[in-house]
């Protein structure tokens, strides 16, 4: 596994779809085996898992929308677990 930093690139990975699931009120993750229901945080971080954006502009983009600051620690932490999931992968 590559170090995870500010300019690793995360995407979800491949056998996993990220969708808005009206039905829950959030996002889910889904696999061929079943689902996950994410929490709001979860799904906010995800959802910019583009495999395009870096993980400081992640945290960019999420410190801009929720308008709070150091948000740093608490993605890199969710995107640790995430791979150790096999929910994520970054380049």
């Amino acid at each position: 596994m590559t170090e995870l930093g500010d300019a690793s690139v995360p995407a979800v990975a491949a056998g996993f779809r990220l969708q808005w699931e009206e039905a829950q009120g959030n996002h889910v993750l889904l696999y061929p085996e079943g689902m996950v229901k994410l929490n709001r945080s979860a799904g906010e971080i995800l959802s910019r898992c583009d495999g395009v954006a870096s993980v400081a502009q992640l945290v960019s983009q999420l410190e801009a929308a929720f308008k709070v600051q150091g948000l740093r620690a608490d993605v890199i932490a969710f995107l640790r677990m995430a791979h150790t999931q096999g929910w994520v992968r970054w380049s």
